[in-house]
């Protein structure tokens, strides 16, 4: 299968006009977090970060297909000593858009960076917000499976007569289990919380994520053949990992040194770079580049 990778140079808000309707299988960003990466993208104050990301979540939800899944990394900062609920705020916002809020994931960074702080202990985790555009969509549980784990070896090993039926959850919440349905099996399903460390291979972006978190989520919501977006491109994480997996992706970033640096990084992978068929419309920076 030929695995296209589009990538452009301009304003997310605006290239994506330009992406038909209903297009993409998943999205998959990082944007910059509130007055964060001031020296690359200038920073953007918490209480107007929702009023400039609203204009593009709306773009988002237009070209995302009705049975696609968007993650969004992102998380509060501190200001004057306490959280931020800028994060929250846009939750919200994004709700009376039309999204629905149907998941959040904790990446927790194994290998954080020390400190000390007088009121508080360093960040080991960020938020992964899972926004569908209707309650049933793609999901691929088994391609995200993980060994059972030690605790089963013992837990399995002598089972009590509640533990071969259904058993329901004793608060009330309606869930139930049954122990013995995971009897001979050697994989289990994860939870919401990633366990990665923060290297990655691209060190010349000012907040580049690791190839295991998108290739995670590309995992769990497509399968080959299928479209992934990231709007706020950067170092092309998303994109090469796509690729990589046999997925056609797009890439939008605003800032020309980054995307020259993935448009010199496909060259080197002995691709060949053309102007593809499809007819979208030329940005303002009129610079876009397609690799099969």
């Amino acid at each position: 299968m030929s695995v296209k990778t589009d990538i452009f140079l301009g304003d997310s808000k605006d290239v994506l006009k330009q992406i038909p309707d209903n297009s993409v299988n998943l999205i998959f960003t990082s944007p910059p977090y509130a007055d964060q990466r001031k020296s690359t993208y200038g920073g953007i104050s918490p209480d107007k970060y929702v009023e400039w990301f609203l204009p593009i979540s709306k773009e988002l939800f237009r070209v995302l297909k009705p049975d696609g899944t968007f993650v969004l990394n992102i998380k509060e900062k501190v200001v004057k000593g306490e959280r931020s609920t800028y994060v929250l705020e846009l939750i919200l916002a994004m709700r009376k858009q039309g999204w629905l809020w149907t998941e959040e994931f904790i990446w927790h960074k194994k290998n954080s960076f020390p400190g000390k702080w007088p009121n508080r202990f360093r960040d080991s985790w960020e938020r992964l917000l899972q926004f569908n555009k209707q309650r049933k969509f793609n999901m691929y549980q088994e391609e995200v499976m993980v060994p059972m784990g030690d605790w089963a070896k013992s837990r399995l090993k002598n089972l009590s007569e509640t533990d071969k039926k259904r058993e329901n959850s004793k608060v009330g919440s309606g869930f139930g289990k049954n122990v013995s349905n995971w009897l001979n099996r050697d994989k289990a399903y994860p939870t919401n919380v990633l366990h990665l460390a923060t290297e990655c291979n691209n060190k010349n972006h000012s907040a580049a994520f690791p190839e295991s978190l998108p290739e995670w989520f590309i995992k769990l919501f497509t399968k080959e053949g299928d479209m992934v977006l990231d709007p706020f491109m950067g170092s092309g994480t998303t994109n090469f990992v796509a690729r990589r997996m046999g997925r056609h992706s797009i890439g939008i970033e605003i800032l020309s040194e980054y995307y020259n640096m993935v448009k010199s990084e496909l060259e080197k992978s002995d691709l060949i770079l053309f102007e593809p068929k499809a007819n979208y419309e030329k940005t303002k920076s009129g610079r876009r580049k397609a690799i099969r």
